[in-house]
């Protein structure tokens, strides 16, 4: 059986570090996930670190994609939304260990965009994203 979705890195391009450059996906119901922050379940912002957030909100979409019935390696697309970019860059190698030991080792389609705030504003990252369960 083929898996629903393949990760495609073309030698041609810069080798990904933490994301792939192409997903596809073939069959499978699609899973639309709403932008998750670092709320905890009384709806507070916790973590004072972009990491700890970062954590926090990976949780939270996953939380909501193990509840339709999916698993990490199901995301084919991960938007994170950050207000400080340079921040998530200086983090970058923390938050790939954070992704690998929560997520394991398959990545998604990915973008990282900076933005001026976020709806509660003690956020620092959002993340948003599509599966594609088989």
């Amino acid at each position: 059986m083929t898996e629903p979705l393949q990760r495609i890195n073309p030698a041609e391009l810069s080798p990904p570090a933490g994301f792939s450059h192409a997903v596809t996906a073939t069959g499978g119901q699609l899973v639309f996930l709403a932008g998750q922050t670092a709320l905890d379940q009384d709806g507070e912002i916790v973590g004072d670190t972009l990491p700890d957030q970062f954590r926090r909100a990976l949780i939270n979409l996953l939380t909501a994609l193990q509840s339709a019935g999916g698993a990490p390696a199901d995301l084919a697309r991960l938007t994170v939304h950050t207000t400080d970019v340079a921040a998530y860059r200086e983090c970058a190698p923390e938050l790939g260990r954070i992704w690998q030991e929560i997520a394991g080792r398959d990545y998604p389609a990915m973008a990282v965009i900076g933005i001026v705030r976020l709806w509660d504003e003690e956020a620092m990252v959002e993340l948003d994203g599509m599966a594609v369960l088989p």
